[in-house]
């Protein structure tokens, strides 16, 4: 059984690399980021105003968190999340790193959800600084500390085909050699 956990800053392409390392690799995807958004939908609470939420309530985390552990527990899986590597440390086989210059995630960002580059880049510094904070408090991690990492990749000039084949150089032959499994 293969895990693989991708973590990153706000808008480094997380989501979309993992989601195309799964379908790459034929494992099961799963986005922590994508059910924290959904709780927020629910609760019809702007995502923003969500990570503010969260801040003052551990609960909100440590529910995506414990999805994330049985996901990883299921294996076969790819699982994306701002702290999905730190969480799943000890049952991922894999922990991968993404990151991107302030403004080229500013971007993506904007181009993602039709906003201003202004908005965008207001909304990606305060994810950060929700996500550090809160991570800090509830788990006593520092995100800032990547030692933790297989592969850390600044993805900020690369398509995210490009990403991806970096990715895959790395990841298929540590999976040959640790979970003695062909890729």
């Amino acid at each position: 059984m293969v895990v693989i956990a991708v973590s990153g800053q706000p808008a480094s392409g997380k989501t979309t690399i993992a989601r195309m390392l799964a379908e790459r690799l034929g494992l099961r995807f799963v986005s922590s980021g994508t059910l924290f958004r959904r709780l927020a939908e629910e609760r019809k609470i702007p995502l923003l105003e969500f990570h503010k939420l969260a801040e003052s309530d551990p609960s909100i985390d440590k529910y995506v968190d414990n999805m994330a552990i049985e996901e990883a527990k299921r294996g076969d899986v790819v699982i994306e999340g701002h702290l999905a590597a730190w969480i799943l440390r000890d049952l991922a086989d894999v922990k991968i790193y993404l990151k991107a210059d302030l403004k080229a995630r500013a971007q993506r960002l904007a181009q993602r959800e039709g906003k201003s580059i202004e908005e965008a880049l207001s909304e990606v510094k305060m994810r950060e600084e929700l996500n550090r904070r809160r991570y800090l408090s509830i788990y006593g991690i520092d995100i800032s500390d990547l030692s933790i990492f297989d592969l850390v990749l600044d993805d900020t000039y690369l398509t995210p085909e490009e990403t991806l084949d970096v990715i895959l150089m790395y990841v298929k032959p540590v999976l040959e050699r640790k979970c003695k499994r062909s890729v």
